[in-house]
């Protein structure tokens, strides 16, 4: 088929209220499913507030089956016209990725371990080759053949043991994140018997070969709440317990130090760690706290040579700074200062070399790499990056003795590179750079940049964007406004070989940085939370004002997308603003805040309370009942709506959106499209597979591109 050029647009856009009237008379010949209404009274602080769907949380209710079944009928009939597109931008999509690819090899403990794809695969083969890349491969795990039959069949947390005879891995074809641990022996590829149920799929051994530690689950909250010790080869129920989490707001997690000396149970709730050690040497030993919790104060802790190097908030350091002690005095009062804390830079992480450590930072939104040598006679430095539209990370650096630092380097205009970087003599190699195929992509042809909006309390709003070159700020641009803003978690700006298909067809693609992430620091995440919240969503319909100010584009060509916390920053949006939008799309969404965050039972709620507050504050209760987008759907004109969920998803129910839904229907009053996908075999993440996670994504372009007209 032959896609259309940006050249083209013009004539397309014009085209779009022709469309969008074929549209709207076809909505009127499909009636879309209707959910009985069934009144329950949710009383709380004395408020009252009724919930007509509340009935759709009974899971495997054949009602509620049936009724997801209508409404992914109803999403079908409506987008039956662009079925061939959809079939098309898969495979443009398909096109574009490089099927018999594989990771750069990195080199642990005597062998170069590799991931590769082959054609037509939609899954991984792990492989890994003995102290040479000459070397014969030896395949670890063909995950394509271990998925055969499942619909769904995530393998993670592959963990092989020092003597690399051993490996421990996770297994989940429900799309529940339940894991079973396996072990397979990989000199003879016998699965043992060894089945450990309700873990997170993760684990580590310790240094006798023979014992692992891993994470268990709660059945019902599906909390990480207990630590297990197993011997290889021993009934799972056998296993003994080392560590049990009591407070409901924590989870907690076990891993190996990069020093292999120390094994390292992690506690955490949102604003608060604690970390117990024990000797690698030493399974059957006790663990001793490293320091003990202290409401407020989050640390994480690295070893290496005698030396704890302890990454911290200690004292009111908002953006973090690192400390050091003595492995035989880790009590707080012996840790010292090795880099303060700075206002205006935000300590993110930190990688330990025999010779270096490298510090991650974050500063004016943009990610930094510092070098520092630990001979004090020579200079520390920064890797040079000169964009403002681009993200860079340290990747696998498992090993102490090496003088390369190894790391990612992408722009929303270049794709990612995995460098080589030699921190002496500070030369780099590229590995590797991911192949955009299909033969039109040229980076040349694309611009990027960053704009600043301006909020209605006066803070500047950063929004990353890109686009093709040529580009005409006259309002008719299409523009797609991604947005998140919660758990302090960053989107930057990454470089997308599927996002061309919108880049080639006229769309601006941007990201605004909201308040709640921790893009301009650790302030940035603590102005949107809590009570706070509200400004995320102001944030971002801020940042869509102003595009439209600027004339980017317009109201008639603005979209906006988010995903988890990022869709209840669309339904937030969607109340605020829904005039703003011609289009809004919102992946499992946390739509339904109050009733969610008052139900403990349900998986990840406990645990949220230093995100969103505890409604059983009523201070809380009503600051979320203000802007939880369900509670407050309005009587007005939405935009167009696309909503997806996974049936299976444990960390926003499916209910959430399937109840949202009906009520935007009930009180909608334009004539705009309102559509529901669920996904009956995904859940939170989605299709497993590499390509059939594109088949997902090519439903989302194909909703977006008929609503401006482009069917082709």
């Amino acid at each position: 088929m032959q896609y259309l050029i940006v050249v083209s647009m013009a004539s397309l856009i014009f085209a779009t209220s022709c469309e969008k009237n074929s549209k709207t008379k076809k909505s009127m010949d499909i009636t879309p499913p209707k959910a009985e209404k069934i009144a329950k009274h949710l009383e709380m602080h004395g408020d009252v507030r009724v919930d007509d769907y509340f009935w759709l949380n009974k899971k495997d209710d054949p009602e509620v089956i049936d009724y997801l079944e209508r409404e992914n009928d109803y999403y079908s009939k409506m987008t039956a016209d662009t079925d061939e597109f959809k079939d098309a931008l898969f495979e443009e999509l398909k096109s574009r990725i490089k099927e018999d690819d594989e990771s750069v090899p990195y080199f642990y403990n005597g062998y170069y371990y590799i991931t590769r794809y082959e054609t037509g695969k939609d899954y991984p083969i792990y492989t890994r080759k003995k102290g040479s890349l000459d070397a014969a491969e030896e395949v670890l795990f063909d995950v394509n053949e271990m998925a055969e039959g499942y619909s769904f069949y995530n393998l993670r947390g592959i963990n092989v043991s020092p003597d690399n005879k051993w490996a421990a891995y996770g297994v989940d074809t429900l799309s529940r994140r339940k894991y079973n641990i396996h072990i397979k022996n990989l000199e003879t590829g016998e699965i043992l018997d060894d089945i450990i149920p309700l873990t997170t799929g993760t684990s580590t051994w310790a240094n006798d070969n023979k014992t692992l530690f891993y994470t268990q689950k709660d059945e019902q909250t599906l909390r990480s709440d207990k630590i297990y010790r197993h011997l290889r080869g021993s009934d799972a129920q056998d296993d003994v317990l080392i560590y049990t989490e009591e407070d409901e707001t924590f989870g907690t997690y076990v891993y190996k130090s990069k020093s292999r000396e120390y094994l390292i149970i992690g506690c955490y709730s949102t604003l608060t760690s604690e970390f117990h050690i024990l000797d690698a040497d030493n399974p059957d030993g006790e663990f001793k706290v490293f320091q003990p919790r202290v409401r407020g104060l989050e640390y994480n802790i690295s070893h290496y040579d005698g030396n704890f190097y302890v990454l911290t908030n200690k004292d009111g350091a908002k953006n973090f700074k690192l400390m050091k002690t003595p492995e035989n005095a880790i009590e707080m009062e012996n840790w010292e200062e090795l880099i303060p804390h700075r206002d205006d830079v935000l300590l993110e992480d930190v990688d330990i070399f025999k010779d270096y450590y490298v510090v991650s930072e974050r500063s004016n939104g943009l990610n930094k790499l510092k070098i520092n040598p630990w001979d004090d006679s020579k200079e520390a430095y920064f890797l040079p990056f000169d964009n403002e539209t681009y993200r860079a990370f340290t990747m696998q650096n498992p090993e102490f003795d090496t003088k390369i630092l190894r790391y990612n380097y992408n722009s929303l205009t270049t794709p990612a590179s995995v460098i080589d970087f030699n921190m002496e003599t500070r030369e780099k190699e590229i590995k590797k750079e991911v192949e955009v195929l299909g033969g039109k992509f040229d980076k040349n042809n694309y611009e990027s940049k960053r704009v600043w909006a301006t909020a209605e309390d006066g803070t500047e709003i950063p929004i990353s964007m890109v686009y093709r070159k040529g580009m005409e700020q006259n309002g008719k641009n299409p523009l797609l406004l991604y947005g998140y803003g919660s758990y302090g978690s960053t989107i930057d700006p990454y470089f997308s070989s599927s996002r061309l298909s919108l880049l080639d067809r006229g769309f601006i693609y941007a990201i605004a940085h909201v308040r709640g992430s921790e893009y301009l620091g650790r302030q940035w995440y603590e102005d949107g939370k809590l009570l706070n919240k509200k400004n995320t969503f102001t944030d971002f319909v801020d940042a869509s004002k102003y595009l439209i100010a600027e004339k980017y584009t317009s109201p008639e060509h603005m979209y906006a997308s988010g995903g988890s916390a990022g869709g209840l920053l669309m339904g937030a949006i969607l109340n605020l603003s829904p005039e703003s939008y011609n289009g809004v799309i919102a992946a499992v969404p946390f739509v339904d805040v109050v009733t969610t965050m008052l139900d403990d039972s349900i998986p990840l709620t406990t645990g949220e309370y230093d995100e969103w507050g505890n409604p059983n504050d009523k201070e809380y209760y009503e600051y979320m009942k203000s802007y939880s987008p369900y509670d407050n759907v309005l009587k007005t004109d939405y935009p167009n709506i696309f909503v997806t969920t996974g049936y299976h998803d444990s960390q926003v129910q499916y209910w959430e959106p399937a109840k949202w839904v009906a009520k935007l229907r009930e009180y909608n009053t334009s004539e705009n499209m309102i559509l529901f996908h669920t996904n009956m075999d995904a859940g939170h993440g989605g299709a497993s597979g590499r390509f059939q996670a594109l088949k997902e994504l090519a439903m989302d372009y194909a909703f977006l591109l008929s609503l401006e007209g482009i069917t082709d």
